[in-house]
């Protein structure tokens, strides 16, 4: 009978897996690849951590999902999900009118285009908000990727502001509301993981990914079975396409975003086991 154990202290020197025998005292080392496609290393007390944190982020959201305190993060939301619709229209020549999205207070939003490929613009809102979910949450398993989406993530809203900045609507507050306290949040985080605590950047970082990529199935399920929501993506997607009913193209938009979802957990844990047997 053969156990299994990871020399957490011995990281840095290379292998880090060890096969330990009942019968003997020889303890040979195993192979580990790299990059580690199989996940053959996993998990030490880094990657236990960041799978707990992954599925306490999910439990606490579902219980909050209707308080105030996740408004903030909502409406973040809202924004990555118009925004997604705004790159794909500028990606398939399409022009976004007045160059600007619109956030609301009541948990909406709204971007208005013309030209490009109305498939593509349609399907890109809660496809587009789960891959870049699944962005964060590979990103977070390093520390430099974790600054380096957090800096992505600072361009995105000062994007927002400049895509706000002429609007004359209500959403015009909330969007630069919004932004400016994000940009502040995360510099502040920035900071407090460069001079006194890390990984407090990484942990914010996974939130926004794991919030973010969840969201597009909260809400999907909400305008779908608690209420019906017509001015939802999935009734335009049957308008544009009679044969794919509501419900149907809410699945499937919510099958996508948990595919992306696994797939940016494993790719966080296969970054993450590599490099600590690098």
């Amino acid at each position: 009978m053969v156990f299994l154990r990871r020399i957490l202290d011995d990281r840095e020197k290379g292998d880090s897996l060890y096969e330990l025998s009942l019968f003997d005292d020889l303890v040979q080392s195993v192979s580990c690849p790299n990059p580690n496609w199989t996940l053959s290393c996993c998990c030490g007390d880094e990657e236990i951590i960041f799978i707990a944190l992954i599925f306490g982020y999910l439990l606490a959201n579902f219980f909050l999902w209707n308080n105030l305190v996740l408004r903030p993060m909502k409406l973040i939301s809202i924004f990555v999900h118009e925004m997604s619709h705004a790159l794909a229209c500028w990606l398939t020549g399409g022009t976004v009118l007045n160059n600007r999205i619109e956030v609301y207070e009541g948990d909406g939003g709204i971007t208005r285009y013309e030209g490009g490929n109305a498939y593509v613009v349609l399907s890109a809102g809660y496809i587009g908000s789960a891959f870049f979910g699944m962005l964060f949450v590979i990103l977070s398993g390093d520390r430099i990727a974790s600054l380096a989406v957090a800096c992505i993530f600072l361009f995105g809203l000062v994007i927002s502001l400049y895509l706000t900045k002429k609007s004359e609507t209500e959403s015009k507050v909330w969007t630069v509301g919004l932004s400016t306290g994000f940009i502040i949040l995360t510099t502040v985080f920035i900071l407090l993981d460069r001079f006194l605590f890390h990984p407090l950047l990484q942990f914010l970082t996974l939130y926004y990914g794991v919030f973010i990529a969840s969201f597009a199935i909260y809400d999907l399920y909400d305008d779908l079975f608690v209420r019906s929501f017509e001015q939802s993506d999935t009734y335009t997607c049957n308008d544009l396409i009679p044969c794919c009913l509501p419900k149907f193209a809410g699945l499937l938009y919510i099958f996508i975003a948990l595919v992306l979802m696994a797939l940016g957990l494993y790719f966080a844990l296969v970054w993450m086991v590599s490099t600590a047997t690098n």
